[in-house]
């Protein structure tokens, strides 16, 4: 089938092209995102294959039908940005990739973790200019420390037995106990007492409606003063401003961030030769305390060749008429 890649970057282009060779599917890429005024690039292509800013609303869906398309393919876990009324009224079949690697985001996670813990980046600094002062470093120990967990599917149960090997104290909230996690001897508590008793918080829960910005100043004012929040799942699990607020007040200690709510305009972008208009991003990143990376926790080696893999598999499923465990129903 005719596939028609929206924003690619290189290495989308070497993982697709790889995994394709067992696939013989026909692959175009494009770099522009997928949005109303791209759409005809993906005229006479049964197949789109997007990613997490791509614009899947119902404008968009209702015109890449119109010109021959039957699949949205996501290469990522996340299906928030697609309309998925409006993609079944079309006709539209919508399929992801629901586990691509785990292991990288929650590694990530505790990456974040160790950097704002340890001052890493500003001990790196340090050291490049010949600064060996100790002063402004001082970390704590992760051991013995509660760790609350929001979210315990396979990237939350993936943080958990990392943190598990720390020494931390496990708490977690979620709508399903996961058993792996329980074996660990993980406590599942109501978020409240989750966030006042935690002095690290990890999301890693989908966006959804009942999850938009259920980090907000109403549950920022519950969590133990001085914790750490750490969010590499969805940008709009947080409310950007509650969390300047928090900081800026000392409730919040410590900001970690992989993805943001308004990364849409940011992320994979070279911004370095023009200013940033986003006066909220720009005052979140000029905190000491907060460390921001670019939506990078998924990418590895192996989570890009498992995306690839189970993306094709997936094309190669509804292309031969057999039933795809990864459709997403609306």
């Amino acid at each position: 089938m005719k596939v028609a890649f929206f924003s690619t970057k290189p290495y989308d282009q070497v993982s697709f092209k790889t995994a394709n060779e067992s696939h013989g599917h026909e692959l175009v890429f494009f770099e522009p995102r997928l949005t109303p005024k791209t759409v005809a690039l993906a005229e006479a292509c049964p197949v789109v294959c997007v990613f997490i800013n791509d614009e899947l609303d119902a404008e968009t869906l209702q015109a890449i039908a119109q010109t021959g398309t039957q699949v949205v393919a996501l290469r990522c876990a996340g299906f928030n940005n697609v309309d998925l009324q409006a993609a079944d009224e079309l006709g539209l079949t919508v399929v992801r990739v629901p586990a691509y690697s785990p292991y990288a985001v929650a590694e990530h996670a505790v990456g974040l973790i160790l950097t704002l813990n340890r001052k890493l980046y500003r001990a790196y600094n340090r050291v490049r200019d010949d600064n060996f002062e100790l002063n402004g470093l001082l970390g704590f120990d992760i051991h013995g420390k509660t760790v609350g967990v929001v979210g315990t599917g396979k990237i939350g149960m993936c943080f958990a037995k990392i943190m598990h090997g720390f020494g931390a104290q496990l708490l977690a909230y979620d709508v399903n106990e996961n058993p792996e996690c329980l074996d660990l001897g993980v406590q599942y508590l109501p978020l409240h007492e989750l966030l006042a008793q935690s002095d690290i918080i990890s999301l890693h829960c989908p966006l959804l409606p009942a999850t938009h910005h259920m980090i907000n100043a109403a549950t920022l004012a519950q969590t133990k003063p001085g914790a750490m929040l750490v969010n590499t799942s969805r940008g709009g699990l947080v409310d950007t401003q509650a969390v300047i607020d928090a900081l800026k007040s000392g409730q919040l200690r410590y900001f970690g961030a992989d993805v943001y709510e308004e990364e849409k305009a940011l992320f994979f972008q070279d911004h370095s030769d023009r200013i940033i208009q986003d006066d909220t991003f720009q005052l979140l990143q000029s905190f000491p305390n907060v460390v921001i990376t670019a939506h990078q926790a998924f990418f590895t080696h192996e989570a890009l060749s498992n995306i690839a893999e189970t993306t094709l598999s997936n094309i190669d499923d509804l292309a031969a008429g057999r039933s795809c465990p990864n459709v997403v129903k609306s």
